[in-house]
This record gives structure tokens, sequence and C-alpha cells, in this order.
């Protein structure tokens, strides 16, 4: 524990600390981002303009891509992906089951069917022994295996070592949902030139954020790319009147690439910055909480610090911060596989007892890379007060 956090007593009438503080980014940024929409709204070109394949460039080389396709959301990232290596009924697509459920939304909507995998209590990442489980089920139920969608949980990448041995053994392809991880490392190369494919979000909450909704894909496979854009403009061909293939409407606007390559240009401090937050905690909190634990193939972009409570401590905790002006968030109440639209679909043969007891655990404290330490020592003593320590 730091000694210079005082924990004594609650203090009063002090301002709510930011959960993600978007607006100190703001002021940071200052006129750049105005100037930015301002050229936007200036040449007039709101769909597909030139920030748009300047941000595409400078994405794959910031993650050591080859190639960057942006796209509307992280959601349709995934989604295009699905659509554009053909997934269809009959198919497994193997998710985790604690996790957002935009990763398992898009499977249905190409036809096929999720089947759902537990994680690792440590590092809340797909659990590959799992994932195998996973993959006998699916086949007892007459499914043909296709994709595993290891997700980058809280910002640390998955075991992507053993989840590619996986694949291979059962040609799977490797759709990495990066959504929360963008930015980290496994490795020491960056989420983004994994797998097959890779999708992320620049939903505002996320590390790199844009001021509305965004996403992009990132692989490798040249082929694959045409088929990405294709799908992303309604499926076009030569030119938007031919369609060739079921697509969507998927392009990022022009005006959310011009703010994401503001906020590009200091993502790399922010980084830093999160580290140094985490650091903190862990240190203050280890001895009241399980703390997260990052596997030492990774780095973590820390898109939410994330602890663990006995069960039936959390809400009581939840309450008690919010009393002094400290947000909370729980991620996630309810694992996919117990989620009422989700609950019919088939998961690793097990129960998936991870899931389900970290729903009852978890409790994610402010973060993001504004916070200063006075503000972080006032979360640090008001946790250590509400629980006693």
């Amino acid at each position: 524990m730091n000694t210079h956090v005082k924990t004594e007593s609650a203090p009063v009438s002090l301002a709510p600390i930011p959960f993600i503080d978007v607006a100190s980014q703001r002021a940071r940024l200052g006129s750049r981002i105005d100037e930015a929409v301002t050229r936007v709204l200036n040449h007039c070109r709101f769909v597909n303009g030139p920030e748009v394949t300047e941000l595409e460039t400078k994405l794959a080389a910031f993650a050591g891509a080859k190639h960057a396709i942006s796209c509307s959301s992280g959601t349709d990232a995934l989604a295009m992906l699905l659509m554009a290596w053909g997934v269809k009924a009959g198919d497994a697509v193997f998710c985790p089951s604690f996790t957002f459920c935009a990763t398992a939304e898009v499977v249905p909507w190409v036809g096929a069917t999720p089947v759902f995998v537990d994680v690792l209590e440590d590092t809340f990442n797909m659990d590959p022994r799992s994932l195998e489980a996973a993959i006998t089920v699916a086949k007892e139920k007459g499914l043909t295996p296709k994709v595993v969608i290891p997700v980058d949980l809280f910002g640390q990448p998955a075991d992507l070592d053993a989840i590619e041995a996986i694949a291979r053994e059962h040609g799977l392809k490797i759709l990495c949902d990066t959504a929360q991880g963008f930015g980290a490392t496994w490795n020491g190369k960056r989420t983004g030139s994994f797998g097959d494919a890779t999708a992320t979000s620049f939903f505002p909450a996320k590390p790199l954020g844009c001021f509305g909704d965004g996403g992009a894909v990132f692989t490798e496979d040249d082929d694959l790319v045409p088929v990405l854009k294709s799908v992303r403009e309604h499926g076009q061909g030569v030119d938007k009147y031919e369609n060739v293939r079921i697509g969507m409407t998927g392009r990022l606007d022009t005006i959310q690439a011009a703010i994401l390559l503001e906020k590009l240009s200091i993502f790399e401090d922010e980084i830093i910055a999160r580290q140094r937050v985490a650091a903190r905690y862990n240190e203050a909190l280890a001895d009241v909480a399980i703390v997260p634990s990052v596997d030492p193939r990774a780095t973590s972009i820390w898109a939410q610090y994330t602890i663990r409570l006995p069960e039936g401590v959390r809400d009581a905790l939840g309450a008690a911060l919010q009393k002094e002006g400290v947000p909370t968030a729980v991620y996630y109440r309810i694992p996919m596989h117990r989620q009422p639209a989700y609950a019919h679909y088939p998961s690793a043969g097990n129960g998936l007892p991870v899931s389900e007891r970290l729903s009852g655990e978890v409790i994610s404290l402010p973060m993001h890379a504004y916070l200063d330490e006075a503000s972080q020592d006032r979360v640090i003593a008001a946790v250590r007060r509400a629980l006693g320590k």
C-alpha cells in the first residue's frame, strides 16, 4: 500500500471523478480537433474523404499490419469478416462467454452458430482447453468448426500462441477481437498483426476512440482486402451500381477519421500513462482485492481496470464508492451463455464455471490516461475504506 494514500475518513463534497475522461483528452488536443473537422467541412468529402485513406495507412503502420480497412463500428468490423469469409448456416464460430455481446451477435447475422467457450480467471480471456472442448461439442452437434474469435478483454491479448495451435489443428480461421485491446502487445507485436484478421472498435470509451462510432479491420491477406471493401459498400463490384455479393453500409465517416488521426498522434503517450495508472492501482490494492494479472508475454492497454472481490461484496463496494463520487462499472453481470438471446446456443460442455464466477466478482474502477495521482489516490482510499482496510 502506498503510504501517501490516506484512508481515515471520507472526503466531503468533492466533485465526481470521471470513469473515462474524454474531456481532458479533448482539452489536450485543443484546436487541433476543431481544425481537423473544419478541413473536412471545407472540402465536403464526407464519405471516403482523404482523411479515411490517411488514417488507414497510419493505423496499419501503428499495428504492424499490411492492411487496415476502416469501417463504421467494431461490430461491423466483425460482421464484415464473417461475410467476406462466407461463414454460413451450419458453421460454428467459437466465442468467449465472458465478453460484450457484439462478439457473438454477428454470428447469427450470417446464419452461423455461436459456440461459447470459458475463460481463464487470471486474464479473463479465452481458455484454450475450453476451446478444444467446445470444438468437440460443435462436431457432436453436426456443426462445421469454422472461426474462433479470441477477445482481448479489458485490454490484454488472449493467449494467441495456444489458440493459433488449436486453430491450425482444426482448420479454423482466427478473427482476433481487439476492440478493447488495440495498442497492446503479444510477444512484442501489437494487436492487429495476428490471426487471419483482426477487428477493433473506435467507440468513444475505447483507449483510441472517435467522437461517435467507428472501427477497423486489419489483415495480411491481399485477396481479402477487395472483398472487405466490397462488403463495406453494399457488396459493390466495378461500381456502386453493380452488386456482386450481399453487403452493408459500413464506411467510416471522414469527420471521424479526421478526429482519429489527431488522437492517434498522442496514443503512444496515453499508453504509457495508462500503464502508470495500472501499476499504481496494483501496488495499492493487491492486499485488499484480486488485482489484474498480465501474461508475461503480453502488455495490456488497460481499457478497463478490473478487480475481483468475493461474491456478494462488489455491489456494496460500488454503492459506497458512488457516495464518494467515485464511479464504477461491472463488465459483465451476465455471461453470454446465460443471456436470454443466446442461452439456446451450445457451449463447451461443463457449464463454463469461470465465466459464471467472474460475473459475480468483477468490478472496474476509473481508468484513463488523464487520471492524475491525487484523483487516483482518492479512488484507492475510497476502495480501502469501503472494504474496511
